[in-house]
């Protein structure tokens, strides 16, 4: 039997498949360098990372923050004497708006604006031409009068009248004589003058000017002396008392000046929506500075004096939970901040008084003391610290 005999494959199949095979082992080789590539520079990344992230746990593991900058006060025993401060309205001793009480012609003027006038200066006239004339023939009725009142009188004692007829007399003696009063008075009123002492305000009226009833002329005001009313809670009742020194200023207008008074009065009745009473005080005012209408601070000052412990009101941290200041405190040669949680009084001028919390000689933060937290370290620069006082003024930088 003759072997059969396969078919070779054809020479261009065999190099086909030979070209399908080889190429894929050497694509999975260079997939396989480039993700092991990948992996190393991730591995590389990761390390670098890491140890920056080492270093800088290790860094702020060492690290001292700086210290912050503030200034820095002591606390001080002052004497202090009572008081209490309000703000006040100048009211003028006396004042008043001159008006005409009858109507009539301006003929006169006696006074210019801002001028001072004494009492019963003359300041405007009225026309009184038709009251002289009804005076003059009231007065010639009452001489008339008055005449047959004595011939009367004559008659009655020799009975030669009745005694009606001397009533009658009388009563028109009387009636005569009323009638040139009347006058008399009508003519007074149309001269307008002064009810007292003072400086008058800006004229009203102009010669010839036709006034009616109630025209208001100038405001005539005595400002010497002169009244501070100012209002106090119901609290300050028990320590006021009459003849209390009182102390104004005008720090806006005259920063140097003060002005010494007294209380005057204190109103019996206590306002009921604010619960405030009404004080007045009274100041000589000789230099006429002080001016009906001003604003002005006053000081009521107690006879008694107090001693208290006082820092500037700048070092207090104010919060709902409770007011506190710093203490600076001296560690290893370092400077450090305290918390402490103060209870505050009085204040005056740029101090304010500490009820407790604090015990005298201790330095605090006086300023910068925001910034600040328990443990904080701090370096007291003073140089350009600002003053506290209790009676701070303004400064002219002119």
């Amino acid at each position: 039997m003759n072997a059969s005999v396969l078919p070779s494959p054809p020479a261009n199949e065999s190099s086909t498949e030979e070209t399908r095979v080889g190429p894929r082992p050497r694509k999975l080789r260079a997939w396989l360098f480039a993700i092991l590539g990948i992996l190393a520079i991730l591995a590389v990344l990761v390390g670098i990372k890491a140890s920056q992230i080492v270093a800088m746990i290790n860094a702020g593991k060492h690290f001292v923050l700086p210290p912050e900058s503030v200034t820095s006060a002591k606390v001080q025993k002052l004497e202090w004497t009572a008081s209490r401060t309000a703000v006040a309205t100048l009211v003028a001793f006396h004042s008043v708006t001159v008006a005409s009480e009858l109507a009539g012609t301006v003929r006169q003027l006696g006074f210019e604006s801002g001028a001072s006038v004494r009492r019963g200066d003359l300041l405007v006239k009225l026309d009184t031409s038709t009251e002289e004339a009804q005076l003059a023939a009231a007065e010639a009725q009452a001489a008339l009068a008055k005449t047959n009142l004595g011939r009367a009188s004559v008659l009655r004692k020799d009975g030669a009248n009745a005694p009606a007829d001397l009533d009658a007399a009388e009563s028109a003696d009387r009636e005569a004589a009323a009638n040139a009063a009347v006058l008399r008075a009508t003519i007074a009123k149309k001269s307008i003058r002064a009810p007292f002492d003072g400086r008058i305000g800006i004229r009203q009226v102009e010669l010839g000017q036709v006034l009616s009833t109630g025209t208001a002329i100038a405001v005539l005001q005595s400002v010497t002396p002169v009244y501070a009313d100012f209002w106090l809670p119901q609290q300050a009742i028990a320590d006021l008392t009459l003849g209390q020194v009182v102390r104004l200023h005008l720090n806006d207008i005259y920063p140097k000046a003060v002005w010494t008074g007294s209380i005057t009065t204190i109103s019996p009745d206590v306002d009921v929506s604010s619960r405030n009473v009404q004080i007045r005080a009274t100041f000589a005012n000789s230099d006429g500075r002080l001016q009906p209408g001003m604003f002005a601070g006053v000081e009521i000052v107690s006879d008694t004096a107090r001693t208290a412990l006082v820092i500037p009101e700048t070092a207090v941290i104010y919060a709902p939970y409770g007011d506190a200041v710093y203490a600076i405190e001296d560690k290893d040669q370092t400077l450090t901040a305290r918390q402490k949680f103060v209870r505050l009084g009085e204040r005056r001028g740029d101090l304010v008084e500490v009820l407790s919390g604090l015990s005298a000689g201790e330095t605090i933060v006086s300023s910068g003391a925001f910034k600040l937290h328990n443990g904080s370290a701090v370096a007291i620069h003073n140089d350009l610290a600002p003053g506290a006082e209790v009676a701070p003024k303004p400064t002219d930088d002119k």
